[in-house]
């Protein structure tokens, strides 16, 4: 299940924006079908242009969802619910769902398969693709008033060396997956007992600002050349 509605504030229009020269959509239902881990791959929106993008791309659109589960507030567990609850009223046609970001267009058909993979061999109900945070840790993070005074978030790591504190994980959107009954049962991907997959940073990229949209293009840039590359 993809979830891509037509509102966004930060970067109007964008899950059909382009990046390199494709709907920002396109990367995610490309990626989903390539996988060959699903038996449907839906995208649950509510604007008909993106709709008309996603049948394009390959993907299902069997209805729009209305208001009261579009607007900016609603989180996407609930959408991923509210298709489950459209499509398998009685929880009988799907063992599985996926949850898969438009925004996340760098991830790729082999890290929704090894996804898969890991999901079963863990035996767990529900889990969230998660990347290392970079050089900037999160334990030297900093609050500032508004004087301008910084008090650390967490005052005793910062007399600790950074290789001795344990590794954080930031969640992406980019794969999430749940067993109905799990997810039904929690009402979010992020119930208890979620595992977490990771993925490597180049792949977890989320968009939600310019600069996001700027880093995903120049790392596809990057990619298409190291491709190229490859077959020289």
């Amino acid at each position: 299940m993809i979830p891509a509605r037509g509102g966004s504030t930060r970067i109007p229009g964008k899950n059909v924006r382009l990046l390199h020269g494709r709907p920002l959509l396109a990367y995610t239902v490309e990626a989903a079908l390539e996988s060959g881990c699903f038996q449907n791959v839906i995208v649950s929106t509510d604007d008909s242009e993106i709709a008309t993008i996603a049948r394009a791309a390959g993907a299902e659109v069997p209805f729009l969802r209305g208001a009261p589960i579009s607007d900016n507030h609603v989180p996407v567990s609930a959408v991923a619910l509210d298709a489950l609850e459209r499509l398998d009223p009685d929880g009988r046609a799907f063992a599985l769902v996926a949850l898969l970001l438009p925004t996340c267009p760098l991830r790729t058909a082999d890290d929704v398969r090894r996804s898969l993979e890991h999901f079963v061999e863990r035996g767990a109900g529900l889990q969230i693709s998660v990347t290392r945070f970079g050089s900037l840790s999160p334990w030297w993070a900093m609050q500032r008033s508004d004087d301008g005074t910084l008090d650390p978030v967490f005052p005793d790591a910062l007399k600790r060396r950074s290789q001795d504190l344990p590794t954080l994980y930031a969640p992406t959107g980019a794969i999430w997956w749940a067993t109905t009954e799990a997810l039904r049962r929690s009402g979010t991907f992020h119930g208890d007992g979620v595992v977490g997959f990771e993925l490597d940073w180049r792949h977890a990229v989320d968009i939600d600002d310019e600069e996001d949209f700027e880093l995903a293009r120049v790392l596809l840039s990057l990619r298409s050349e190291s491709k190229v590359d490859a077959y020289a």
